[in-house]
C-alpha cells in the first residue's frame, strides 16, 4: 500500500492540493487535507460543482456537518458506489479514504488520454501554453518588494504595467463593408505610403491597447450591421447594398433638414458658415447621388429615390434663404406650402410613371406579337422564292423540251457512272481505313485502359500524400503538444525513477504471485498427502481389527490387544480432530487479528473521542445561540 499511497499523494499534488512533504501515506492525512484534497479533485473533474466548495474546514461544527453531506452528495453525482457521508470526512478510516481518493483521481481528466487520432491543434496549443503559464505565476506567493529577486520583481512589481490607452489606427483594406470596393488611389496609398502598424503610433506600449480596441469596433460594428439586417433590412426588400445607400441619404437629408432650421436661427456671423456648410452638403448629396444610384428595387425605393433628387437638384431653394430674419410662423407656412406643392408635383409624377408604365407594358406586348408575325412572313417569303426559282427553271426550258430531256438524260447517266466509279474507290480506300480504324480503336482502348489505370494509381498516390500530409500535420501538433507537456512538467522528477518504481512494483506483485501459487501448490499436496495417510490408516486399522478380532476369540491376551488397539484408535482419532480444531482455531486467531487490526485502522476509539468533543462543541454552540436569541 506504501507505493499505491505515494502515487496518489502524487497525483493529488499535481491536482493543487497542498500536501505536506513529511506525509508519506493515506494513514497520516488529517482531516482539513481530506477534506483539500476532494474539493480539489471535484474543482477539476466538474468546476461547476467544486467551485461552489470551499476546501478550509469552517470552526463551527453545523457547517462542517454541512460541507461533509455536500461532499457526500456529489461524490455520489460523479457515480461512487461505497458508503459516503459526512462521517467519511469528519470521523474517516483509512481504507473508506483510500477507495474514495482513488475513485477520484481516476475521474481527473488527464491529457494522455486524448485520442491520439485527433491532434491538438495550434489553438490550443497556445491556450494550454498560456495557462501553464498563469497558474506557474498565479502558484508563486506573494513577496514583499524588499525580499523580491529581480525575477520576482518583473512578475509581481509594478514595472510592466502600462495604461490602457488607444490611438487609432490605419489598416490597409480590399474593401469596405459600408463604402463598398476601395478605389485604386486608396489602395496605392495602402502599399507605397501606409506606414506600419507600429511606426503609427508615438508610444509602443499603446500597440496592444490600440489593437484591442479596433478589432472590438469591427467586431462590435459587424454585430450590430448584423442585427439591423436582421430586424430592419431584411424586411425593406433591399439589397446590403442599397440599404447602405438609403441610409447615407436619409441621413444627408437630415442634416440638410438640420442645417435650414438652424440657418434662420444663426447671428450673422454664422449665416455665411451655414450658407457653405449647405451648399457644399447639398453638392455632395448630389454626387453620391450620381456616383451610384439605385438600380433596381421596389416602386417604393423608386419613390424616395425620386423625393431626395428632387430635394438635391433644389439648390436654389437652399440658396434662396433668407438672410434676414423670420418669424417662426412665416417660416413654418413657407415650409407647409413647399411641403403642399412637393405633394401634388409627387403625385402628379406617380401619376404619369404609373401611365408610362402601362404604356411600356402594352407597347412590349405589341411589339412581340409584331416581332412574331414578321419572322413567320419572312420564313414563308423565304420558301415562296425557293419554289419561284425552281418554277422559273423549268419555264426556261420548255420550249425546247425534247433535247433538254434527252441532254439531262446524258447529265443522269453520266452522274450515275460517276457515282458507281466513286463507290468502286472509296471501296478500294474504305478497306484499309476500316482496318485501320479497327487497330487504331484497339491501341485507343488499350491507351484507355492504361490511362485509367494510372489515373486510379495517381488518384491512389495523391491520397496516400494526402493522409501521408495528415499523419505528418497530427505527428508534428502531437509531437508540439509532448514536448509542452514535457517542458511544463517539472524538472526534480526523472521519468527513470517513476520507471523503476512502477517496475519494481510490477516484480513485487509478480514474486507475491509466485509465492502465493507456490504455498497454494504445498497445500494442495499437504491435503493430498494427509488424506492418503488417513486413508491408509483407516485401511489399516480395518484389516488389523479383523485379524485381531478373529484371534481374539481363542486367546485372552489377544483379547486385551484387541482392546488396547480400538482405544489407541479412538485416542489418535481424537488427537487427529485436536489438530484438526486447533488449526481452525489458528486461523479464527489470525481472522480476528486482522478484524482487530482493521477496526485499529479505523481509529474508531479516536473517532468515538471525536465525536463526543464535537457533540460538546455544538451543544455550547446551542447554548451561545439560546443566550443570544434569549438577550435579543
Amino acid at each position: 500500500m506504501e507505493e499505491v499511497d505515494k502515487i496518489l499523494i502524487h497525483s493529488l499534488r499535481f491536482s493543487g492540493t497542498d500536501i505536506p512533504e513529511e506525509v508519506q501515506s493515506i494513514r497520516e492525512f488529517t482531516t482539513e487535507l481530506i477534506v483539500e484534497s476532494v474539493v480539489r479533485c471535484l474543482r477539476v473533474i466538474n468546476p461547476s460543482v467544486g467551485s461552489s466548495l470551499c476546501h478550509v474546514l469552517p470552526p463551527g461544527m453545523s457547517a462542517r456537518f454541512r460541507i461533509g453531506m455536500s461532499l457526500a452528495q456529489a461524490c455520489q453525482d460523479l457515480g461512487y458506489q461505497g458508503e459516503v457521508g459526512y462521517q467519511t470526512f469528519l470521523y474517516s478510516n483509512e481504507p473508506e479514504i483510500r477507495r474514495l481518493l482513488l475513485f477520484l483521481v481516476e475521474k481527473l481528466p488527464r491529457d494522455a488520454s486524448e485520442d491520439a487520432n485527433q491532434p491538438v491543434g495550434k489553438s490550443t496549443t497556445l491556450h494550454r501554453a498560456i495557462a501553464a503559464a498563469i497558474k506557474e505565476q498565479l502558484a508563486l506567493p506573494w513577496v514583499p518588494p524588499a525580499c523580491r529577486t529581480p525575477r520576482l520583481q518583473l512578475l509581481q512589481g509594478s514595472c510592466l504595467l502600462k495604461r490602457f490607452q488607444a490611438q487609432p489606427l490605419v489598416l490597409p483594406r480590399e474593401s469596405d463593408p459600408f463604402l463598398g470596393k476601395v478605389p485604386p488611389e486608396r489602395k496605392e496609398f495602402f502599399v507605397k505610403f501606409l506606414p506600419p502598424v507600429s511606426a503609427q503610433l508615438s508610444r509602443p506600449a499603446s500597440l496592444m491597447p490600440s489593437l484591442l480596441e479596433l478589432n472590438m469596433a469591427e467586431l462590435s460594428t459587424a454585430q450590430d450591421w448584423e442585427n439591423e439586417w436582421k430586424s430592419q433590412g431584411l424586411g425593406s426588400r433591399m439589397t446590403p447594398e442599397e440599404y447602405h445607400q438609403w441610409k447615407r441619404q436619409r441621413l444627408q437629408r437630415r442634416l440638410l433638414d438640420q442645417f435650414r432650421q438652424a440657418s434662420p436661427r444663426a447671428g450673422p456671423a454664422h449665416q455665411g458658415t451655414a450658407q457653405d456648410l449647405i451648399q457644399l452638403l447639398g453638392a455632395f448629396g448630389a454626387g453620391r447621388e450620381h456616383a451610384g444610384a439605385l438600380a433596381k428595387g421596389s416602386r417604393f425605393t423608386h419613390t424616395q429615390h425620386l423625393a431626395y433628387k428632387q430635394e438635391a437638384e433644389s439648390p436654389e431653394q437652399v440658396e434662396t434663404l433668407p438672410m434676414s430674419r423670420t418669424s417662426e410662423q412665416d417660416l413654418r407656412e413657407r415650409q407647409a406650402t413647399e411641403l403642399e406643392a412637393l405633394e401634388g408635383e409627387l403625385g402628379h409624377l406617380m401619376e404619369q410613371i404609373e401611365a408610362l408604365e402601362g404604356q411600356i407594358a402594352t407597347l412590349g406586348l405589341t411589339l412581340t406579337q409584331v416581332e412574331g408575325e414578321v419572322r413567320q412572313r419572312q420564313l414563308g417569303v423565304t420558301e415562296r422564292d425557293q419554289v419561284l426559282r425552281v418554277k422559273g427553271c423549268a419555264v426556261q426550258l420548255l420550249p425546247d423540251a425534247e433535247n433538254n430531256m434527252a441532254k439531262l438524260q446524258v447529265v443522269v447517266e453520266s452522274s450515275a457512272q460517276r457515282v458507281i466509279q466513286l463507290a468502286a474507290q472509296w471501296e478500294k480506300h474504305r478497306v484499309p481505313l476500316i482496318q485501320e480504324l479497327r487497330e487504331l480503336k484497339a491501341l485507343h482502348d488499350s491507351k484507355e485502359l492504361e490511362s485509367s489505370q494510372r489515373l486510379s494509381e495517381i488518384r491512389e498516390l495523391h491520397e496516400r500524400i494526402r493522409s501521408s500530409a495528415e499523419e505528418a500535420k497530427r505527428k508534428d501538433d502531437l509531437y508540439k503538444q509532448l514536448l509542452m507537456e514535457l517542458e511544463s512538467l517539472p524538472k526534480d522528477v526523472s521519468r527513470s525513477a517513476y520507471t523503476q518504481r512502477i517496475l519494481e512494483i510490477v516484480g513485487n506483485i509478480r514474486k507475491q504471485k509466485e509465492e502465493i501459487t507456490k504455498i497454494l501448490s504445498d497445500t494442495k499436496e499437504l491435503q493430498k498427502e494427509i488424506n492418503g495417510l488417513t486413508g491408509k490408516v483407516d485401511r489399516t486399522f480395518a484389516v488389523t481389527d479383523e485379524l485381531v478380532f478373529k484371534d481374539a476369540k481363542r486367546d485372552e491376551a489377544v483379547r486385551k490387544a484387541y482392546k488396547y488397539l480400538a482405544a489407541l484408535h479412538e485416542n489418535c482419532s481424537q488427537l487427529i480432530q485436536t489438530i484438526e480444531d486447533t488449526g481452525t482455531i489458528l486461523r479464527e486467531i489470525r481472522d480476528l487479528e486482522e478484524q482487530i487490526e482493521s477496526e485499529t485502522s479505523k481509529k474508531t476509539l479516536s473517532n468515538l473521542e471525536r465525536i463526543l468533543s464535537d457533540y460538546r462543541a455544538m451543544k455550547q454552540e446551542n447554548a451561545a445561540l439560546l443566550s443570544r436569541t434569549r438577550e435579543t
